[in-house]
């Protein structure tokens, strides 16, 4: 009897670690513009949007945040306020430093965008529970701790 060829193991090395965060960085960022433009909004606008629910920030973080120009940022944040979604508030630390605080519109436009994620969303829900919590646990500890053990 003839044994089946076993399936390849995937290539777990960097380069094909980082091969596949692009192309799941692809599939989700494609899956959030599309989701962002059902409100009416741009990726960038909606990046704003979902970089504000950590909390308010000054411009200048958001701006590095979401590695663009300020200027740039200003004219994000000028349209996102002209919908009501965010407002510009004085630190109460410094009052010429003018933080970006996310509106309950805002906050209702966010879940909206993360509501019609579908590709994504349907991925993760794909995970076992004990799945869900070790890809938590390895995409905070490369990207957010920054330190990998």
């Amino acid at each position: 009897m003839t044994e089946a060829p076993r399936a390849e193991a995937p290539c777990a090395d960097t380069a094909g670690l980082m091969e596949l965060l692009s192309v799941s960085l692809g599939v989700y960022y494609g899956d959030f513009t599309v989701a962002a433009a059902s409100e009416n909004l741009t990726a960038s606008q909606g990046r704003t949007l979902t970089v504000l629910r950590r909390g308010p920030a000054a411009m200048r973080t958001l701006a590095e945040n979401m590695t663009c120009d300020a200027s740039n940022v200003t004219g994000i944040v000028d349209r996102l306020e002209k919908r009501g979604l965010v407002r510009r508030e004085a630190d109460p630390s410094d009052r010429r430093v003018k933080n970006v605080v996310l509106t309950a519109e805002g906050e209702r436009v966010t879940d909206a965008i993360r509501a019609r994620m579908r590709t994504t969303r349907d991925g993760l829900d794909g995970l076992g529970d004990q799945d869900r919590k070790r890809l938590y646990a390895l995409l905070e500890r490369v990207f957010v701790s920054g330190s990998p053990s």
